[in-house]
């Protein structure tokens, strides 16, 4: 095979992959048939002190919900930053990190190391029931919700601060 050839067929398999992923979805979804609240709001999951808590709790407030596990590396990433969030928007929003089928004591010492166990909410998922009822299918996900309960912003992978910030402008609005 002559290096020509070669090296054309190169550049067009890579045209072909650059033209691919600038067609690829963001990672940012929103139903446009109005995802709501009543989707995962029956969720069982637990706090750090043992309780049983319902996301049912926070309708009627704009809400920021992460599926998180200590053993991805773009979840762990996030929390300091969702900490941050929670911190500048004080009570305007509430920030919760739902972990993904882990015990207590391994999502507790993980936060604690990061120091930021107190600066948000906190909740466990034994049965992994909130991720499957979003149809969540990558790791870090994370919910924008309005207080009318419409899911406003979908958020598959990870993302930085100020991405976090739009996005809950959006949700204030």
């Amino acid at each position: 095979m002559n290096k020509y050839l070669v090296t054309g067929l190169i550049v067009v398999a890579v045209i072909g992959v650059v033209l691919f992923l600038v067609n690829q979805d963001s990672g940012v979804t929103a139903d446009s048939q109005g995802s709501d609240f009543d989707a995962f709001a029956g969720a069982s999951l637990i706090d750090y002190e043992g309780n049983e808590v319902s996301l049912e709790d926070f309708r009627g407030t704009p809400v920021v919900i992460n599926s998180w596990a200590v053993w991805c590396p773009f979840c762990v990433k996030e929390l300091s930053a969702f900490a941050d969030l929670q911190k500048e928007f004080d009570d305007q929003i509430t920030v919760i990190a739902i972990d993904r089928q882990e015990p207590l004591s391994k999502a507790k010492e993980f936060t604690d190391k990061l120091g930021i166990t107190n600066d948000m909410l906190f909740l466990l998922d034994p049965s992994d029931s909130f991720y499957k009822s979003i149809g969540g299918f990558s790791m870090p996900e994370t919910l924008f919700v309005n207080s009318s309960g419409e899911i406003v912003v979908h958020k598959r992978g990870p993302m930085e601060l100020e991405e976090m910030r739009e996005h809950v402008n959006k949700i204030m609005e």
